[in-house]
């Protein structure tokens, strides 16, 4: 059975700590631009940009990834052919811009090393970085990232969920044990 560890008011107010730390960190917003990695992270991303919106009057381009096709874990190698991108829409070039990669949770790594992957394929940032709602550790990769709205250890045999709004209905993280 699922159990909530983070509720809507929570959420909102990790969200609005990240906006914040962005804010602080860049001396400027004008050479942003936030790619949420498929599903999560690109809802995440548009609440992050709504926010700075209205903290700093600027509108930061919000693109999405999907990585599924880069991802080492989710399908067999194709000597024959190159990885091709299930879907991107990036609306502006990302040539020489500060690029914050945004997904919901980050556990072992591979999904960030993939969207690198993939995000490389669209051009040469002069920057990216990570922001994650939650980071529940247990890395497999040397991936850490920027921008954390809760830390929230977890054991193995757990599994992290995150609800928005847009997907779900409501906002919530939960954490499930998982059946063996």
């Amino acid at each position: 059975m699922a159990r909530e560890v983070v509720d809507a008011m929570t959420m909102r107010r990790a969200l609005t700590r990240i906006t914040y730390e962005i804010i602080e960190q860049n001396k400027g917003v004008g050479n942003l631009v936030f790619i949420g990695i498929k599903t999560r992270g690109i809802f995440l991303a548009q609440r992050l940009a709504q926010r700075l919106k209205q903290l700093e009057g600027f509108d930061v381009p919000v693109g999405s990834l999907d990585i599924t096709l880069y991802r080492d874990d989710h399908h067999a190698v194709d000597v024959a052919g190159q990885a091709k991108l299930n879907g991107a829409d990036i609306p502006v070039d990302i040539n020489g811009k500060h690029v914050i990669l945004v997904d919901d949770v980050l556990f072992t790594g591979r999904t960030v090393r993939a969207a690198l992957d993939a995000l490389m394929d669209h051009g040469r940032p002069a920057k990216i970085s990570l922001a994650v709602l939650v980071d529940r550790g247990h890395r497999e990769l040397p991936i850490r990232p920027d921008f954390i709205g809760k830390n929230i250890p977890t054991a193995l045999d757990e599994q992290v969920s995150v609800a928005l709004e847009e997907h779900d209905g409501h906002d919530g993280i939960s954490i499930e044990k998982l059946e063996e």
